[in-house]
């Protein structure tokens, strides 16, 4: 049966990442109900979510809810009369698969965003303090006479990139030499002008996703960044004709784990909030991109959204902000008459 499931949603183009997973929360379900799949019913699926909700790692309601889902459709694989599994296990068992979950036992989809409330856009100053931190750690490792002060001058580097261009750190890490593009819009900008996102996240069973990011004026000091970057810390790593912006000590790629570490370290130094991740930097792009006054439609494009609910879920513009559009909104309409009174 898990064969079988795998091969169907291999032949949609599903990524293995999406896949495994899959296949692994089936095993998990049979090994803590201890029945098979023709077996199980609805008693079975609520004990399951309730070992999840309240065990000692208590899952997040959109975990949960996309492991029921998860569920549903491996038994809907089994349903299908034309893999024919019912009727072997009719057959054989006497018995046949049914569905576990339905409308009155399954986690209702209620809101746009589930995620943690905690996670918000960094401030001015918390990003400010972000930088500062990680420009200080090379000069504190080199005080301690150990290694790693060069891969510190780049992670400081890396971070900031993420949030000059509102990147995912899956994309950051993906990013290659070439991807680096001249705006003709935007000589100033020397060849920073612009980045080809050529791993965009994707939907089911689609390839990656591409689009372009342009770098705003406001951000221009991402130029610099990334041109002492190229010109005097790459070559230290002795890359050779390797492809990648981001290269390792051992001349390998850097992955998303390792900037989600960079991340952390750095936040860690500025005495940040712990629940905050790297993700932040996107969401405070958003936000910044907003307040800077670009049209939302353009910050969409510049993220990658497909809907704009998506892009509004990342923005968190501030209380200051939100004052200026009102005391514009009033002088507008009231004109002279708003002068006076203020």
């Amino acid at each position: 049966m898990l064969e079988g499931w795998r091969r169907q949603q291999s032949a949609r183009y599903l990524k293995g990442a999406t896949i495994g997973p899959r296949l692994r929360l089936i095993r998990r379900m049979a090994l803590f109900t201890g029945l098979y799949p023709w077996q199980w019913t609805p008693v079975e699926g609520e004990a399951f979510i309730d070992q999840l909700r309240n065990g000692d790692c208590p899952r997040a309601v959109s975990t949960a809810r996309g492991y029921e889902v998860t569920i549903g459709l491996f038994l809907e694989f089994l349903l299908d009369a034309r893999y024919g599994w019912a009727q072997v296990c009719e057959q054989r068992f006497g018995e046949v698969p049914a569905q576990v979950f339905h409308e009155g036992n399954s986690i209702l989809h209620r809101v746009d965003y589930e995620g943690d409330p905690r996670r918000r856009p960094l401030t001015y100053d918390e990003v400010q303090a972000l930088f500062d931190a990680a420009d200080a750690r090379p000069g504190r490792i080199v005080e301690r006479g150990v290694k790693g002060a060069l891969g510190a001058a780049r992670d400081a580097a890396v971070l900031k990139t993420v949030y000059a261009y509102g990147l995912r750190r899956t994309e950051t890490s993906k990013l290659d030499l070439v991807d680096l593009r001249r705006n003709p819009k935007a000589p100033q900008f020397n060849g920073f002008g612009s980045v080809m996102v050529r791993y965009g996240k994707s939907s089911k069973g689609s390839p990656p996703k591409r689009r372009t990011v342009l770098l705003v004026p406001e951000m221009d000091w991402i130029v610099d960044v990334l041109d002492y970057w190229l010109t005097d810390l790459r070559p230290r790593f002795c890359p050779g004709r390797h492809p990648a912006l981001w290269i390792t000590e051992r001349i390998g790629r850097l992955s998303p784990r390792s900037i989600n570490e960079a991340f952390v370290a750095a936040k860690r130094a500025a005495g940040l909030e712990e629940h905050l991740d790297v993700h932040c930097l996107r969401h405070s792009a958003v936000t910044h991109w907003t307040e800077f006054g670009y049209p939302p439609r353009f910050v969409q494009e510049q993220v990658g959204h497909a809907h704009a609910a998506t892009t509004a879920i990342y923005t968190g513009v501030s209380d200051e902000f939100r004052n200026r559009l009102l005391l514009a909104s009033l002088k507008g309409r009231l004109g002279a008459a708003w002068d006076v009174r203020a």
